[in-house]
This record gives structure tokens, sequence and C-alpha cells, in this order.
């Protein structure tokens, strides 16, 4: 069952405790889209962090219900692990949090592709077929991680390359129009007041747009030193990534021992940790965040983040 945290009385420790998922806590979906059993895809985790993101799989544990304007998720691949091309119709962007991650852009992954490492950001255009791989281990040998960012509250569902549809009915998985998935293969049936959806036509797929290194290589913002504490705008006006995403995006590293705050508490924001712990302050002490933990930081908390060790974190606002 998702966190209840819609109305929130106090800004007291306990209450925003409610208001985070730590990375120990997430549970992941193996079976949430059509690709789940083709071969080099059928490892990969899913997660639903803040809203209902895009899973096929209704069984999908969604952790935070509460509305924020985008939906945060995450991905969680071994070496080798495939995500197929698909596309969306709101923003995607991940921050690759741990392992090395190749992004190939196009119906069958070859008009561009770019690589990515821990702290890199990549914000993939609307109606563009992407899909992305694991290419090596994080440095404790564990599956590499990327958090997710899709726009709007119902980011929609997604557009899957004519390809994938043909390889799932071979191992036994049905799309429905209604972005349901059926697993033949475990004795589920297709209903008979359900239609499966029709693949994506050719028509379809050759609307949508396409990429070349240059461009794929624009969508990207490296992972850079930071020099003591500071915020790095990456998605917005004021970022190199300032195209319309429906939210904002910075970096945010505190040095040991300092603090950060800012002034707007009118909304509610999302605050990712990528390195390092830190401390976020609340009504009766403080609640304390690690790697890879997400919260989401309510109206009216006074934004205020403590490092002892130093961070670097990632924040999304709108």
């Amino acid at each position: 069952m998702a966190k209840s945290i819609a109305n929130i009385d106090d800004l007291t420790c306990d209450a925003l405790t409610n208001r985070m998922v730590r990375y120990a806590d997430m549970i992941p979906c193996y079976n949430a889209f059509i690709d789940c059993r083709t071969p080099g895809s059928e490892a990969k985790e899913n997660f639903t962090i803040i809203g209902p993101g895009v899973s096929e799989n209704p069984g999908q544990h969604v952790h935070i219900a509460e509305p924020h304007g985008y939906n945060i998720g995450g991905a969680r691949q071994p070496p080798g692990c495939v995500n197929s091309q698909h596309s969306h119709d709101t923003a995607e962007v991940f921050v690759v949090h741990s392992g090395h991650w190749r992004f190939d852009l196009g119906e069958h992954g070859d008009d561009a592709q770019v690589d990515l490492h821990p702290g890199d950001v990549i914000s993939i255009p609307t109606r563009v077929f992407r899909g992305f791989t694991a290419t090596d281990r994080a440095e404790d040998g564990s599956p590499g991680f990327l958090w997710a960012v899709l726009g709007q509250d119902n980011p929609g569902r997604v557009t899957w390359a004519p390809q994938v549809f043909d390889m799932a009915r071979d191992y036994g998985l049905v799309l429905l129009e209604n972005g349901s998935l059926v697993d033949t293969a475990a004795g589920e049936t297709v209903p008979t007041d359900v239609p499966p959806m029709a693949p994506t036509s050719r028509a379809a797929a050759d609307a949508l747009s396409k990429m070349d290194l240059t461009q794929a290589q624009a969508i990207v913002w490296r992972n850079a030193t930071s020099d003591g504490t500071s915020a790095t705008p990456i998605i917005g006006e004021d970022g190199p990534l300032n195209w319309d995403h429906g939210f904002m995006l910075d970096r945010i590293d505190i040095a040991p021992g300092e603090a950060i705050d800012w002034d707007d508490a009118d909304d509610k924001d999302v605050l990712f940790i990528h390195r390092g712990s830190v401390d976020v302050e609340c009504d009766d002490g403080f609640v304390t965040l690690g790697e890879g933990d997400t919260i989401s930081l309510p109206v009216g908390l006074p934004r205020r983040l403590l490092a002892d060790a130093g961070a670097t974190a990632y924040l999304v606002y709108r």
C-alpha cells in the first residue's frame, strides 16, 4: 500500500519520515513492462517511488501516491540487461546513481548511442525511441541504478517499438488497450471485453523524431567536480537542458560541516541523495538521508540541509 501523506498537520520528524523512501526499502517489480521476458531484459527491476509512473502491471507498488506534478521512479539492472526501445509523450529524465549505462536512440537503437556514468543526467525529448543498457556494475559490485523523473501527474503510456510486441508474444505477454499486461504463460487469459493493443504501426513509428550523435550529446549533462557548497541548475531556464519539462532539476553540493537552504517552501520538492548523507531539519529535530534515498519535502517546511561529511543531491521542483 502506498504511503498516505496527502494531509500533513505538522512538520515533525515522524511526519517527514513518512515522506521518505529509503533505497534499501524500495519494492521492485520484475514484470512491469511488456519486454520483461525478452532474453536480456528479464533481470531488470522497476520502481515507482512517487506517482503512478508508466508501469503496465497493476500490481506495481507505488511508494508515495500524492501528486507532485511529476513522477519519480527508478530502474535497477545488472550488466547486459536491456530496457527495450520505447518512447514517451512527457519528459523522461535519468540521473545515473550507480553503474555505467548506454542509452540507445532510434527504433532499433542505432541512430545514436551515448554512455553515461555516475552523476550524469540525460533528458530524452518526447516522441523519440529510446532504450538503455547497463554496461557495468556499481563500484561495490551491485547492479546499476537509474533514478528517473517523468513529466506530469499522469505521464501516459509507453509507445513500444514494433519489434517489442513480437518478442513479447513469443514469451506469453499480451498488452491490452487499457495499458494492462496479461501473462498467458502464468495462466492469465486475455479478457473478452478489452482487446489487445495493436502493435505500433509502421506509420506511427516513422512519425517519431530521430536524433543523431551530436543531438544526443546535447541532451546530456556531465557530472562535474564541485567547489564546495553550491547549487547547479541542470533543467530549467538557468540550466543547459532548458526546454520545457514541466519541472526543474538542480544538483546540490554541500561541503563537510556546511549547510544549504532556500526560501521557497510554497510547493513540494523532491530530494534524491546521490553521494554522502544529508540531515533535513524539521520542527523537532532532523531526519537523516543516505545514498539512494528519496524524500518529498512538504509545503511549509523550511528548506535547510546539513552535511556532516559532505553530500551531493539532486532536487526536483516546479
